[in-house]
């Protein structure tokens, strides 16, 4: 339907003190968010995704709604990053995305979604001869008002790896650009295998606990049990899913030590950030 103000035209004539002036209309705003959210990337599962739809029911996320809600209200300039961590399907891509919606139709901002491995995939597929270089890329990554980096640890390490994403996070605090990371991986030791230290390396955790508030969110998984499950969901989820408290207890006492062994890691130290280029990595 036809804008009834300017009629599609996307400028409105005004008479000020006489003299007739042009302004943007109104709906050419609407339609530049438009379209910069069709160029966003967020994947069509995360659609729906909105602050005012998320439902949290743990006090941790509820504090993680707030920190979403002022990390917004500061945007463009807010002190920090966000890092939503915790375990599984307790609604940290849906409140990175519900930010970086509104920030693009509320501040207008031009912000894009990647997930981690889905990034470093673009990446080394310049390598095998593509019409991009790795830079072409990594730029709108590297500029953007707001990236949202999700699942960040889910790939596996290498030297590669980690000089990448060190590129992309130490640009972008060099730059004071804001980032919204998301992990499911616990900040512990580094003889833990699947701590984010082994996996993103020393240097670039390090860096996060400047640019970021690092945010955790605790909770059931609503994937598993929905967002508003009954109490006989719930003891069912306690008893037999992996994820729940008292069965992530139980494995880090029984299967860490032999995980841990069998994978015959030993902790490694800070990657060497400066960018290398042209290099594939592990696959």
């Amino acid at each position: 339907m036809a804008c009834e103000i300017c009629h599609d035209s996307h400028w409105v004539i005004e008479r000020v003190d006489g003299v007739d002036r042009a302004r943007r209309c109104d709906c050419w705003r609407a339609a530049l968010a438009g379209m910069q959210l069709a160029q966003a990337r967020i994947p069509r599962g995360y659609a729906h995704c909105e602050l005012a739809n998320f439902e949290p029911n743990t006090d941790s996320l509820r504090e993680a709604a707030r920190r979403a809600a002022a990390f917004l209200e500061a945007f463009p300039v807010p002190a920090k990053g966000l890092l939503f961590h915790g375990r599984h399907g307790v609604g940290k891509t849906h409140l990175a995305v519900a930010i970086l919606k509104d920030a693009i139709r509320l501040k207008g901002a031009r912000g894009y979604f990647y997930e981690t491995r889905e990034l470093l995939k673009l990446v080394r597929d310049t390598y095998a001869g593509g019409e991009a270089t790795e830079m072409e890329v990594l730029r709108p990554v590297l500029d953007a008002d707001l990236l949202v980096l999700d699942d960040l640890g889910a790939e596996k390490t290498s030297e590669w790896v980690q000089e990448t994403l060190g590129l992309v996070v130490n640009t972008r605090y060099a730059e004071r650009r804001p980032t919204i990371f998301t992990t499911n991986l616990a900040d512990t030791a580094s003889d833990d295998v699947n701590s984010l230290v082994v996996r993103i390396g020393a240097r670039t955790r390090s860096r996060l606990f400047e640019m970021c508030e690092w945010v955790e969110m605790d909770g059931y998984d609503t994937r598993q049990v929905g967002v508003h499950p009954s109490a006989e969901a719930l003891a069912r989820y306690d008893r037999e899913s992996p994820d729940s408290d008292r069965n992530r207890r139980r494995g880090d006492a029984v299967d860490r030590p032999r995980s841990m062994a069998r994978a015959g890691l030993k902790p490694r130290g800070a990657a060497d950030l400066r960018w290398a280029g042209g290099k594939g990595g592990s696959r």
